[in-house]
């Protein structure tokens, strides 16, 4: 018990703020392009939908590490997304945070696309036709109709593309790297001490990862909650 006490007093708290703040960031990313791309996809012809939606879905599917090495390839200064990136705005992808950012947002992305998607293609289209009848603009009709009525899945999209985020390894180690105190975040830290043979220092984070993670779902079973509590229990 002192041992660990000794641990958690001299244990480095970057990673845990590096992956709250990467996963803020990513969640904000990723919260305004799903809705974005799921309100576009939704009013898409069938065979059109089925290839734009494949193609947004991907990194749900692909590995971590492959998904972070066509990011690596895209945004290395070798490359011209990367040079010109740098040469024009003096931004540096690969090997920062913003990597990290990126990486988070792009693995975490199709959560929060599918999540938006499926609410609003539950919508009544009664209510839509109803608000066009008024003489609603599309937009208006969007920020008062749709939006409002999908909102408890865009809620449990944006949690669990929060906790994604959050826990992302794959793809921000290939991209950003694993620099202590700059893109080292919780699960790059575990991976590390656990090579280091340190099992009580990667015990005390996977617990910190975990009780992140239980006060997600809790939160997500809330959100819920409140969608079907006006459903009888049977």
């Amino acid at each position: 018990m002192e041992t660990m006490m000794e641990i958690l007093d001299e244990l480095d708290w970057s990673p845990l703020f590096i992956s709250l703040k990467t996963g803020a960031a990513a969640t904000v990313v990723c919260f305004f392009l799903g809705i974005f791309a799921a309100r576009r996809v939704v009013k898409m012809s069938p065979k059109k939908r089925a290839v734009v939606d494949g193609i947004l879905t991907l990194p749900m599917v692909l590995p971590p590490t492959a998904a972070g090495f066509f990011l690596l390839l895209l945004f290395s200064r070798r490359r011209p997304l990367g040079e010109f990136l740098y040469g024009q705005f003096d931004l540096k992808v690969v090997q920062t945070w913003l990597g990290c950012v990126i990486a988070a947002s792009v693995i975490a992305f199709p959560l929060m696309y599918r999540n938006a998607r499926a609410a609003m293609e539950q919508i009544d289209s009664n209510l839509v036709c109803a608000g066009r009848t008024l003489g609603m603009s599309e937009a208006k009709i969007f920020w008062t109709v749709v939006l409002p009525t999908a909102g408890p899945g865009i809620a449990s999209g944006t949690v669990l593309t929060f906790a994604r985020a959050l826990g992302e390894y794959g793809a921000t180690s290939m991209l950003a790297g694993n620099i202590p105190g700059k893109t080292g975040t919780i699960s790059q830290k575990i991976a590390m001490v656990i090579q280091d043979g340190d099992y009580l220092t990667a015990g005390i984070w996977v617990g910190i990862v975990m009780l992140i993670a239980f006060l997600v779902i809790v939160l997500l079973n809330l959100i819920s909650g409140n969608k079907m509590k006006h459903i009888r229990r049977w």
